[in-house]
């Protein structure tokens, strides 16, 4: 990481006018719908400072290399760096390596900032002396598909109480969305774990946290966050979240929560059930394990009726994708927390 620079900050009539530079690092890999709206959403932050993007470019597939070629060409604040493995903390690292100022802004490729996002995060910063501040995710759909998740992604029904994803009081947080860090923080802990190829922001702010740094949640900061279009990609999403959360509590055992817990034991009561039901109708001695099927059709009863609750207001198309979007999300995350194998390597 390039040497930090002091962050200048004056006070005037109790207001902090911020005189600094940020370093926007942004993991691209297949990102051609939103890229350049991502980006676009960067440069126009009424920031008074000097911002750079440093866009870590994976082997696409689509054209968001061509995407990527055209913000350079047109804007010299924007530069691009190589991410031959394609894996979001090796990405994170290589613009790490590269950026120039003392304040790191976290990005992905398909999120939209809100337009006082990068100021209101500098003044979070100093207000609080924290080490790392974000906010909320707020997902937002375009089909209804799309918004069926959005719909699960900030109800605790769908991903528990966590404040970046159903929001909360300001205040101090085991982790945060995206993320805000002083660069000195980043060169103490060392960076991104690159093993982990999900949860790696949640195991750096573990990492902080443990050597005494603050994570702070400021509500105010949120983020326009795209879901995944279909139902195989956000099963494939969540069965990675599932799977790497397990490595986490391997790693770092005194995060174990029951939240993090309830997805693979209602999956373990599902199958158990299942089983229970089958073996209740094909041996007449054991009729009466076909209660198991109680236990499956309730959580899809819990689901539909959650889905037809969290969903009012929306459109019939929207609301008749919500249960299966739910189920989809827990029974995914719940089969990667149960299937994870150790990974080797990384910090801890």
């Amino acid at each position: 990481m390039a040497a930090e620079r002091e962050l200048i900050v004056d006070v005037r009539d109790g207001e902090a006018q911020f005189g600094d530079a940020v370093s926007v690092i942004m993991p691209v890999l297949n990102e051609e719908r939103h890229l350049r709206e991502a980006v676009g959403a960067v440069l126009d932050q009424d920031f008074p400072g000097l911002i750079e993007v440093i866009l870590a470019l994976g082997r696409s597939t689509d054209n968001t290399d061509s995407v990527a070629a055209d913000l350079v060409a047109g804007d010299s604040r924007v530069r691009t760096v190589s991410n031959p493995s394609g894996r979001t903390p090796t990405a994170l690292n290589a613009a790490l390596q590269v950026a120039t100022h003392s304040i790191i802004v976290r990005v992905d490729g398909h999120c939209e900032l809100p337009r006082d996002y990068i100021s209101r995060a500098v003044e979070t910063l100093i207000r609080t002396g924290a080490d790392n501040v974000g906010g909320v995710m707020a997902a937002e759909g375009t089909t209804d598909f799309e918004s069926a998740v959005a719909l699960a992604m900030t109800s605790k029904l769908g991903v528990g109480g966590a404040p970046f994803h159903v929001g909360g009081q300001e205040g101090e947080a085991q982790t945060v969305y995206l993320g805000v860090f002083r660069a000195q923080t980043l060169q103490r802990v060392g960076g991104y774990d690159e093993s982990f190829d999900r949860a790696q922001d949640w195991e750096m702010n573990h990492r902080i946290r443990s050597l005494g740094g603050k994570i702070w949640f400021n509500p105010q900061m949120q983020v326009s966050y795209r879901p995944r279009p279909d139902l195989k990609a956000l099963a494939r999403q969540y069965f990675q979240y599932g799977t790497w959360r397990r490595e986490v509590m391997r790693r770092h055992p005194e995060t174990v929560q029951a939240r993090y817990l309830a997805p693979p034991v209602a999956v373990a009561a599902i199958g158990v059930g299942v089983a229970a039901g089958i073996t209740g109708l094909v041996v007449p001695s054991a009729a009466t394990l076909r209660l198991g099927w109680l236990i499956p059709g309730g959580y899809a009863a819990a689901v539909a009726l959650g889905g037809i609750a969290i969903s009012r207001g929306e459109s019939r198309s929207v609301r008749a994708r919500v249960p299966a979007v739910l189920a989809a999300m827990h029974l995914s995350w719940g089969v990667g927390f149960l299937t994870s194998r150790p990974q080797t390597g990384g910090k801890s």
